[in-house]
């Protein structure tokens, strides 16, 4: 019988968890943060989705060994340590991914007509950090 009353008591804080809005925005932002940078990172490989070179800042482009396909390939080669770094660290994983849009920025705002993209990846920036935050919050109490 306490066995019984154990496992019902220990169920209600992990559902309580679940319940939580807080807890629910910290697994959302973290799933989309494991998964675009991996996915964008894949594609840097293939140019599926862009022609991703285009998106490289010429001085950025001088200042790097080889093409600026060749950049792209180390880029999707971070971003896909990031994503993974979201999925296992998230307290770190997403300061990380924060970081790295804030080299994107700079990097789109040097480059005429791509502000716009720029300003997206300054909300995507927001998010990770939004994630950063509640990853302090909530990772330590999620049960593996």
């Amino acid at each position: 019988m306490s066995s019984a009353t154990t496992s019902a008591t220990s169920a209600n804080p992990r559902r309580a968890l679940f319940t939580d809005p807080g807890y629910q925005a910290f697994v959302i932002l973290r799933t989309a943060f494991t998964v675009a940078p991996i996915l964008f990172g894949l594609d840097k490989f293939a140019n599926l989705l862009v022609d991703w070179p285009a998106y490289l800042a010429p001085w950025i482009n001088e200042l790097v060994p080889g093409s600026a396909q060749a950049a792209m390939y180390a880029v999707g080669v971070i971003e896909i340590v990031a994503g993974i770094a979201v999925a296992l660290a998230p307290r770190f994983g997403a300061w990380l991914v924060a970081a790295w849009l804030g080299g994107i920025i700079v990097n789109l705002l040097t480059i005429p007509d791509y502000y716009d993209i720029a300003l997206r990846d300054f909300g995507l920036l927001l998010g990770a950090v939004a994630l950063a935050r509640l990853a302090e919050h909530y990772h330590g109490k999620r049960e593996h």
